[in-house]
């Protein structure tokens, strides 16, 4: 990946993260609700809307592609605090690139959003989050987290 890649790959993941934390969903259904066509549009789309908040690009996501609001709300009863979704953004994405053959990074991207390991990250109780990025990786291709 090139560091432009990474950079919009970036972006998008932040995006994702922020999308799913406005309207408390699912980092997968709100992939879903994207779907490919629509993950692609936003990796071309995010050298010009890095420049725009993520609150204007959030609203035009939502409104776009029909996200609805949820009720997989992770943040309110934390105890501590919560990361940032761009940190939760730099996580996928160094997955992403750890993970990807390349060529195929979109679509690993949108197989990790969908998997478990997405809920796991986003259960902030739980600190995995926190976890060596290498440990969410091969929880990731073993289906479940490790002991």
């Amino acid at each position: 990946m090139t560091d432009a890649q990474k950079n919009d790959f970036f972006y998008v993941c932040s995006l994702i993260e922020y999308v799913s934390r406005l309207t408390k969903n699912r980092r997968g259904d709100v992939v879903k609700a994207l779907g490919k066509e629509g993950v692609l549009k936003q990796l071309k789309d995010a050298s010009v809307n890095h420049c725009l908040t993520f609150e204007q690009v959030g609203d035009e996501v939502i409104e776009r592609y029909g996200i609805h609001q949820g009720d997989f709300d992770t943040i309110t009863n934390c105890k501590y605090s919560v990361p940032g979704y761009m940190d939760i953004g730099k996580l996928y994405t160094i997955m992403i690139e750890d993970l990807a053959e390349p060529g195929q990074e979109v679509d690993e991207m949108i197989n990790i959003f969908t998997s478990f390991i997405s809920d796991e990250i986003s259960t902030f109780k739980t600190g995995v989050y926190y976890e060596n990025p290498s440990y969410l990786e091969c929880s990731y291709r073993e289906g479940h987290l490790l002991d």
